[in-house]
């Protein structure tokens, strides 16, 4: 309401003169409205003259007061009118809570004592004893002000000025994103004492001016100025906190990013890190939103002051100017396509991963370019993709190993129709790649043993293929429970072929496949398949079992040209009991399943009221008739040592169980089929609550000799977080091989962490075990200071889970 408005002002008179009326009359709280034009600015008032409205804050147009205490006065002599006892009032979309509020119509100017509480448009709420503000609330002091913002920021002062409707300045200010302690007779973990706080409206910041940075109620830190935004904004530039990392082979690096808005849809960040081994390591990143996706383009570039510190020969020690630039993007067409790259390309094959560079560290970065699209009843998928192997080979010999897809296209098709009462699906994969060099192991120089053949992972060449299956099953319940399901499908592949043949490297390679050097290759497959299953369900007055007893049979002839392919995508084959039940165990299009094979187990699923989950699988397979495929020859040996290359294959099994008290066991076993000897398998335990998680893998793997390791692999991994007391947790995690009685990561770290700060430090030690020159220590903390940001000591990232 405008102090210049004397018409309103009478009708506001005139409201709270009924309203008190009718408060001595009925002994209840009263509510009045009063109609402001804020269009007006003065009017006449009896001769008393004209007079300036302030600055008024953003009311809404037509915006009503509302106006509610146990007790209202006006005095006609001093134009004053009080309100009294729970006072609230409601105007614009501001609230103020009082005890008692008086109201100068000759000022305009609005006092509000006695544990108020205001409550901005914007979410913020101010507390004080005393609150001086205008009719419009845009212009006022507060005494003793406390402010609680929306982000659960706060502010206290010993006085406040609100000025103009956009700023708050506060004298002798306190601000800090903890909550409060004086409960506990002591300051919040960190805040921030300043002589002068403004908070602007218009820019959305709080600077805070000769301030003392405070951590544990002890001051740490002189700051001349700073400048914080407020719980409004989300993105503003400025620098960012530095970190500083410690490492064994670039030694102390201290990182100062940069922040910059470019727009509401772009913003860049530049990072400049100097390490005291290697000089200057600059960084960009540039990230820009579109309405349908997102594109991110990073560079990255040093000349290494000192080489010499990195391992000789390696690709560290042999490239002394160094870079690299990533694109990555993601964005999607309409509801059902997406499209997106994710493409790297550095100097040499280990700057990412030796630099540390977030996000591009992996011992190896898939490059890719993707089209993907999922309808109800259907899915395309088409990429071109290439890895880039980060190691210390200065010579790059696994990097040239690597295929080049371009592309792999992938689609699956389900009819919506029923087709002879069943469902009738198809399956299509095309890929195309090429390869610089061959990728083999040469068995006699690694093992010594003259009868075991060489693998070889890939050819060097073009290789070229069209793979196109369709399959029809349908599903019958009998009246006693037995559910059949009857399967028919048939399965044709087109090969291009230009890949050097196995046998073309010399003697000292030695393949006895008949490898297909022709340049073109076709074969075909079909399978017809029955699968029984007989489930009881078992009901007790506190649990729930189910028991599947389980057989298929799938007859088939041989399969083609086994071993005579290349194999590409059908190398990490594992027999367990995940794929005991598939029709095809091969994980790829390369190699196809053939003759006449049954697999016999059961699936258990226990359920109790009280919480416990059982679930149980065993099982086994049988090659009835026709050649066994897990026993051809074949170029990168799948199916030697994995169970299924006899005619009765291995016992496999999983076993997982789950409590209410936190307690977590799963495991998954494959035994021999002659003595029922441990061949492979993991166990794997855990236990979580409010205090304690921890968790232990043991993983076994038995002697094979075709993929080079000639003795067991044994090794444990554990992991454990302690929280001894409210807010601190102790974590720490050790792998351990059992064969070499070595320890191949340890790693132990301190965290802290409550509603306005994080602190962790940790230490990783971890070896590399394909290249010693890899293996490294490092040391990390965090220190996160909500709205402030973070200082960081290295990477705290690889120790904490």
């Amino acid at each position: 309401m405008a102090a210049g408005n004397r018409k309103s002002i009478r009708k506001f008179v005139a409201a709270l003169v009924t309203g008190t009326a009718a408060c001595a009359y009925i002994l209840s709280p009263v509510v009045a409205y009063a109609q402001v034009n804020n269009n007006n600015a003065s009017n006449n008032n009896g001769g008393a003259g004209t007079a300036t409205s302030p600055i008024k804050v953003k009311v809404p147009d037509g915006a009503k007061l509302v106006l509610s205490s146990n007790e209202l006065v006006y005095n006609k002599d001093t134009q004053i009118v009080t309100a009294s006892g729970a006072v609230q009032i409601n105007y614009g979309g501001y609230r103020m809570v009082a005890q008692r509020v008086e109201y100068n119509q000759k000022s305009g100017r609005m006092t509000a004592l006695g544990n108020v509480e205001l409550i901005t448009p914007d979410g913020n709420r101010m507390y004080g004893d005393k609150m001086d503000v205008t009719d419009s609330f845009s212009d006022g002091f507060v005494n003793a002000l406390r402010i609680e913002m929306p982000d659960n920021t706060r502010m206290v002062a010993e006085k406040g000025e609100r000025v103009g409707g956009n700023q708050l300045i506060l004298t002798k200010g306190v601000y800090t994103a903890c909550m409060a302690c004086s409960e506990q007779g002591r300051a919040p973990l960190w805040q921030v004492k300043a002589q002068r706080v403004v908070q602007n409206g218009v820019t959305h910041t709080i600077r805070l001016e000769h301030a003392r940075f405070e951590l544990f109620g002890l001051p740490i830190a002189y700051i001349p100025w700073v400048t914080v935004p407020d719980n409004t904004v989300k993105r503003k530039s400025g620098f960012l906190f530095p970190s500083v990392s410690v490492s064994q082979r670039l030694g102390v690096g201290v990182k100062v990013p940069y922040y910059y808005v470019i727009s509401p849809s772009m913003d860049a960040t530049v990072t400049a890190t100097g390490f005291s081994n290697q000089g200057l390591l600059l960084e960009g990143e540039f990230r820009q939103r579109f309405e349908n996706g997102t594109h991110t383009l990073r560079v990255a570039g040093i000349s290494q002051m000192n080489p010499d510190a990195f391992t000789a020969g390696t690709t560290d020690a042999e490239n002394k100017t160094r870079g690299m630039i990533n694109s990555k993007a993601d964005f999607r067409i309409n509801p059902r396509w997406t499209f997106g790259w994710d493409v790297m390309v550095q100097s040499d094959n280990n700057f990412s991963r030796t630099y540390g560079l977030d996000g591009l560290t992996q011992s190896t970065h898939t490059n890719q370019a993707y089209l993907t699209g999922i309808g109800k009843r259907n899915f395309f998928d088409m990429r071109a993709f290439y890895y880039n192997v980060q190691d210390t080979d200065n010579n790059a010999t696994a990097q040239k190993q690597q295929a080049y897809v371009y592309p792999s296209i992938d689609y699956h098709y389900v009819d919506p129709k029923s087709v002879y009462g069943g469902e009738l699906s198809a399956t299509m994969n095309f890929t195309h790649l090429s390869r610089e060099k061959t990728s083999a192991l040469d068995n006699v120089v690694n093992l010594g043993d003259a009868n075991l053949n060489d693998r070889f992972l890939g050819l060097s060449g073009d290789y070229t293929r069209l793979s196109t299956e369709v399959q029809w099953q349908r599903t019958f319940t009998t009246d006693e429970g037995l559910v059949l399901t009857p399967l028919a499908a048939a399965r044709g592949d087109v090969y291009g072929l230009d890949m050097n043949s196995p046998n073309s490297f010399g003697t000292s390679f030695n393949y006895p496949g008949n490898y297909d050097t022709s340049d073109y290759a076709t074969r075909g497959m079909v399978t017809a398949g029955l699968e029984a299953k007989y489930p009881f369900l078992i009901t007790t007055s506190n649990s729930t079992h189910v028991f599947e007893p389980i057989a298929q049979i799938y007859v088939r002839p041989d399969e083609q040209l086994a071993g005579r392919l290349p194999n590409e995508d059908a190398q990490s084959f594992v027999f367990d009991a995940t794929n005991l039940f598939d029709r095809d165990k091969f994980s790829g299009f390369d190699r196809i399943e053939g003759g006449t094979r049954a697999n016999v187990g059961w699936r258990y699923t226990a359920s109790f009221d009280s919480g416990y989950k059982l679930q149980h699988i065993f099982g086994q397979s049988y090659q009835l008739a026709g050649r066994n495929s897990f026993a051809t020859d074949d170029l990168a040996g799948v199916g030697s040592d994995s169970g299924l290359e006899t005619t009765r294959s291995d016992y496999v099994t999983m076993f997982g169980l789950t409590t209410p008290q936190g307690i977590s066991l799963a495991t998954s076993y494959r035994f021999d089929q002659k003595d029922f000897a441990f061949k492979r398998g993991d166990t794997s335990v855990g236990f979580s609550n409010d205090v304690f998680q921890t968790s232990l893998i043991y993983t076994h793997i038995a002697a094979q000799p075709q993929y080079g390791f000639t003795s067991n692999q044994d090794e444990i991994q554990s992991r454990a977080q302690i929280k001894f007391k409210e807010y601190w947790s102790v974590f720490g995690t050790v792998s351990y091989d059992l064969n070499s009685n070595e320890i191949t990561r340890q790693g132990v770290g301190l965290s802290y962490e409550d509603e306005c700060t994080i602190f962790t430090v940790s230490f990783l030690d971890k070896k590399d075990s394909t290249a010693s020159s890899a293996s490294n220590w490092s040391i990390g903390a965090r220190l996160t200071f909500r709205t402030l940001g973070d200082v960081n000591l290295g990477s705290v990232q690889d120790a904490t889970f």
